[in-house]
């Protein structure tokens, strides 16, 4: 794990040009600079320096962060915003000993030991291997799905039990843990997921942005591999030019989330969606607000941002909102159950497409 001191350079590249403020979800609801990246820059270069401390205060606004990497995507500068703040949450925690004692209590051991726990109480839904077909994914399903194991049985219906699918016992990505500065955690899940994929894999499959973002940024924290594809089931779909009835007519619009570099597969599938009508929403790539310990940490601040999302949602009048990140659909049917039109539903793409296979 490199320290901050590393990137003393790339802090001095930030011209203080103020494009991240344009696209960081924390700015627009609290006008706040030192939220910002080009803020959160200026201090850590001092930190970097040794002229300031890293400090409780820093700290904070180090947790005024969604990890959208929206600033990095619009910096001029090419700065990795979130791999130094990551960097700077670490170093914090190290120096802290209250901070190593919250991070055990939410450590991969306590954290794995609640997956666990979670899918006794579900009902796994066990996929026919039929061998029509030589087509093989690795998959890399997230704890989301470990615990409500629907995707398997929405995978099933798509593709008709023509594909076969790799499922290796993957942990978390580590995303978690990296966003709260537990590097030790975090390099288990990247050590045991490398040590898992599949020999001569072009490529893994995952219906999560937000798992197909860290598992492609694992290159930044060790040299075991130089780089790993990612695909996201709805690139599979859409390459297969896969065709899609609903019964009765539906509007849908897409929510994308933070992390999803890519949704050219969209316009195929709309295409390909016989009886549904599908409404582009205002803004529909801003974020939901709802960023794992960031809603927990900064809940005020997360909700405001979850209701902008909800109005652009309701006043597309659609009858589904989809998208491919299971912490977004956690956050929008929170949203659209507190603030929002009950009547409209937060589905994946995958249910979704399900429902027209």
């Amino acid at each position: 794990m490199k320290d901050l001191k590393y990137f003393e350079k790339e802090l001095n590249k930030c011209s203080k040009c103020g494009l991240c403020q344009g696209v960081c979800p924390i700015y627009k609801q609290t006008g706040n600079e030192c939220a910002v990246s080009k803020g959160k820059f200026i201090m850590l270069n001092g930190v970097a320096k040794n002229d300031l401390e890293l400090s409780d205060v820093i700290n904070n606004y180090l947790n005024l962060c969604t990890g959208c990497g929206k600033c990095s995507d619009f910096c001029p500068a090419g700065i990795d915003a979130c791999h130094i703040i990551n960097t700077a949450k670490y170093e914090y925690v190290k120096s802290k000993n209250i901070e190593q004692f919250k991070n055990f209590l939410f450590s991969k051991i306590v954290f794995d030991f609640g997956i666990k726990f979670l899918k006794f109480f579900t009902k796994k839904f066990k996929t026919k291997n039929t061998n029509i077909s030589d087509e093989k994914f690795v998959y890399f399903k997230g704890c989301v799905n470990q615990i409500f194991p629907n995707t398997d049985k929405y995978l099933s219906k798509i593709f008709k039990n023509k594909i076969e699918i790799i499922d290796p016992d993957f942990e978390c990505c580590g995303l978690p843990f990296l966003m709260n500065g537990d590097m030790k955690s975090f390099n288990k899940c990247l050590n045991n997921n490398l040590n898992l994929i599949p020999q001569n894999t072009d490529f893994i499959i995952t219906d999560c942005a937000s798992c197909a973002d860290t598992i492609e940024k694992y290159k930044k924290y060790t040299d075991k591999i130089n780089n790993i594809k990612t695909l996201n089931w709805g690139e599979i779909i859409a390459q297969k030019n896969m065709k899609f009835k609903f019964k009765k007519s539906v509007k849908f619009t897409f929510h994308k989330p933070c992390h999803l570099k890519n949704d050219d597969f969209l316009e195929k599938i709309i295409k390909n969606c016989d009886n549904a009508q599908y409404i582009k929403m205002n803004n529909y790539d801003d974020c939901c607000g709802f960023a794992g310990s960031f809603a927990v940490k900064n809940f005020k601040i997360s909700q405001k941002i979850l209701k902008e999302k909800i109005k652009n949602i309701e006043a597309t009048n659609a009858d589904y909102v989809v998208t491919v990140c299971p912490s977004c659909l956690a956050g929008l049917k929170q949203g659209l159950l507190t603030y929002g039109n009950k009547n409209i539903k937060a589905v994946s793409l995958l249910e979704f497409l399900a429902m027209g296979a």
